[in-house]
């Protein structure tokens, strides 16, 4: 087997969201959970069919994420695998309602940090091994971090 390291990549103020997924169906169920959660979002999304005739399938609201969404996961290039890109929203927003699709196997981030997939090639084809989400952690909060994570959930919105 060889390993492939995947920067994905995406603008400023965007998150992504990476996951599994297991049918051809799921381009447009994701398109209508995208949509329907929060109005005002901009999107791209893209699948890896994983049989027949292997396809990427995108769908989308935006145009220029809807290409970078292609772009990633062509580059991720393991069956089965989706790539969300989405601005104007937060993952928390659509996370659940993504989830609880039916053709969702497995999230395997969501978020707005730097990105890098773990990817494994055999004869067979690719698999996502794992995800590089971000950085690695410098310290422990003090009560000042404590008192500035408060206010930032609050300034957002995320806490009374």
């Amino acid at each position: 087997m060889e390993l492939k390291v995947v920067k994905i990549e995406f603008p400023e103020e965007t998150n992504i969201i990476i996951g599994q997924t297991h049918f051809i169906k799921t381009a447009e169920d994701l398109y209508e959970i995208m949509k329907n959660s929060v109005p005002g979002v901009n999107f791209g999304l893209a699948f890896n069919e994983a049989s027949g005739p292997c396809l990427v399938r995108a769908e989308g609201n935006d145009p220029n994420l809807k290409s970078l969404a292609i772009k990633n996961v062509k580059e991720i290039g393991a069956g089965h695998t989706f790539v969300i890109l989405l601005q104007n929203a937060y993952p928390i927003n659509v996370l659940n309602a993504i989830k609880n699709c039916p053709e969702v196997c497995s999230i395997f981030c969501a978020t707005a940090n730097p990105v890098q997939v773990i990817v494994g090639q055999t004869d067979l084809g690719r698999a996502v091994l794992g995800v590089v989400d971000g950085f690695t952690p410098k310290g422990i909060e003090t009560e000042k971090d404590v008192q500035e994570r408060k206010d930032f959930l609050r300034m957002i919105g995320y806490k009374k």
